[in-house]
C-alpha cells in the first residue's frame, strides 16, 4: 500500500525543521508516543535506530526507527519496522512562494502475516493516522498546541 499526503505549515522551512527535527517534541504531535530509546548509530544521523514504544487504544506497539536519509532541510526518510508492519516513510519539505512550508509525506507499507488483511481492510485507517499526525505537527508548530494537552 503506497500514498502521498502533503500539509502547507504557515512558518518558514527552517522554522518547521527546527521543531521536526527534535527527538523532544515528538510527544507533542504523535499522540500515544510513550518512549523513544536510541539503540544504534550516531543519534539523529543517517544510519541511526530507535526503539518507538505507542499506546494504540489497549495496546502497545513497538516499532524500531531507522534514518535511511538525512539532507535536511529538504528531506529526512525513515523506516519503521513493527510486528508485520514495515513502512517506508519520505519526508520532503519544500519553502513556498508565500514564506509557507509544504511538508510532502510519501508512505509504502508492506504487510506479512494476519496484518495484510488487516492492512487491505484497514488502508484508508493507515492514511488517516498519518494525516492526523501532520495535522498535529502542523497545529503544534504554527499555535504551540500539543496533543499532550488533550489527554
Amino acid at each position: 500500500m503506497e500514498y502521498t499526503l502533503e500539509i502547507e505549515i504557515a512558518l518558514p522551512r527552517n522554522e518547521v525543521i527546527a521543531k521536526f527535527d527534535n527527538e523532544k517534541n515528538m510527544k507533542h504531535w504523535q499522540k500515544g508516543l510513550i518512549s523513544i530509546e536510541h539503540l544504534s548509530g550516531e543519534k539523529g544521523k543517517t544510519g541511526a535506530t530507535s526503539k518507538l514504544v505507542y499506546k494504540m487504544g489497549k495496546r502497545e506497539i513497538e516499532m524500531i526507527e531507522t534514518i535511511t536519509l538525512l539532507d535536511l532541510p529538504e528531506a529526512f526518510h525513515l523506516t519503521f519496522d513493527a510486528k508485520n508492519v514495515y513502512n517506508i516513510q519520505e519526508n520532503y519539505f519544500e519553502e513556498e512562494p508565500n514564506g509557507n512550508t509544504k511538508w510532502i509525506s510519501k508512505n509504502e507499507f508492506k504487510f506479512s502475516g494476519f496484518m495484510k488483511v488487516i492492512g487491505f481492510l484497514m488502508s484508508s485507517a493507515f492514511k488517516k493516522q498519518s494525516y492526523v499526525y501532520m495535522q498535529d505537527f502542523k497545529s503544534f508548530v504554527e499555535n504551540g498546541k500539543s496533543v499532550l494537552d488533550s489527554n
